[in-house]
């Protein structure tokens, strides 16, 4: 489906954007040209450096900057939205920024697609979109709003949907990268509450759940990738088994906006989800069957919660240490790393 197109990806300098360009790199070379639109030039340069590929595309601009978007859109087939403002602290701390970018800046990368006639259009969520408790979370949440009111307008000659997937394992806000250095520096590794649980997505699952959306997505459509989870205790041993490091684990208390566990699909959604092998797909209430739904209220059929890192499947510490050990990020730095004694 890529043959002959031109992908644009917003935020295309992240740890997606980059993720995507090589997969396209390695498995589609038949495409038109992919467009990396950031405002982070230095980023920019430094992907222009790695991937030195004539197909490649550069544009700096800013999602929140209207007229930037609507250029950057012109002869666009398809469209990932990954642009977002996404650190859980510095969304609670400046929530107007996070509005900004994520809302507003959402809804001009929307207009700008509708307006140019793109073909279809792919927006990234979070797992803290669901039942949000903060700033990111209630952002993001607007922005699949927005999706599918824009998906649900008769006039609209582009596919809308999104995806939604959780802790995406050595991205930018993993949690992983800051073990990983506070083990090569001798420090105590700092765990919010041992308990805690998230889950744990390999960069290249989420490429694949875009790739799949892209694919078969209809309008208002949400996917999920199903993932499995662990708690952040035996995600920091199992750190610490491959490194084979002693570092102590300090308690440090939930910070700001967190949860203890995150949900993928509320109980609501899951009576209007398709359920894939490996994903969901959750149906817009305007392609739902209400008849269906409401019957299965009426019989107080509700499960008592939706798909959480708390009912998913758990990993073991060893498992953990596999998942972690598939990670190039991971492979590289076991690379120079000596064991710590500290």
């Amino acid at each position: 489906m890529f043959d002959g197109k031109t992908i644009l990806v917003t935020g295309g300098t992240g740890s997606f954007g980059n993720a995507f360009v090589q997969r396209m790199l390695e498995t589609h070379d038949d495409f038109k040209q992919v467009v990396i639109f950031s405002r982070d030039e230095k980023k920019q340069h430094d992907m222009r450096l790695t991937y030195h590929h004539p197909r490649l595309k550069f544009i700096i601009g800013d999602v929140r900057d209207r007229r930037a978007i609507l250029n950057a859109m012109k002869d666009v087939n398809y469209v990932f939205h990954a642009a977002a403002l996404k650190h859980v602290p510095s969304c609670e701390f400046f929530p107007m920024e996070a509005i900004q970018t994520n809302v507003l800046g959402s809804s001009n990368v929307l207009e700008a697609a509708g307006a140019h006639d793109v073909e279809r259009v792919v927006v990234l969520s979070t797992d803290k979109a669901v039942y949000p408790i903060n700033v990111l979370g209630m952002t993001k949440a607007l922005t699949e709003k927005l999706m599918v009111a824009k998906a649900m307008l008769e006039e609209s000659k582009t596919v809308f949907c999104a995806v939604r997937y959780g802790n995406v394992m050595y991205s930018r806000g993993s949690v992983i990268p800051l073990f990983v250095r506070q083990i090569q520096t001798g420090q105590p590794l700092t765990i919010t509450n041992p308990d805690m649980t998230r889950f744990l997505l390999p960069l290249r699952q989420a490429v694949d759940l875009v790739l799949f959306a892209i694919g078969k997505g209809s309008p208002g459509d949400v996917f999920v990738r199903k993932a499995p989870a662990s708690t952040i205790a035996d995600l920091a041993r199992a750190c610490l088994n491959i490194f084979r490091a002693n570092n102590e684990i300090r308690m440090i208390g939930i910070r700001e906006g967190e949860k203890v566990h995150e949900t993928l699909v509320t109980r609501e959604e899951l009576f209007k989800a398709q359920d894939y092998e490996d994903y969901y797909r959750i149906l817009s209430d305007h392609s739902m069957d209400y008849e269906k739904y409401f019957s299965i209220g009426r019989s107080g059929e509700f499960p008592m919660m939706g798909y959480t890192s708390k009912n998913t499947t758990l990993l073991s510490v060893p498992q953990i240490e596999d998942l972690l050990l598939s990670l190039p990020e991971i492979r590289e730095a076991l690379k120079g790393t000596t064991p710590s004694s500290k």
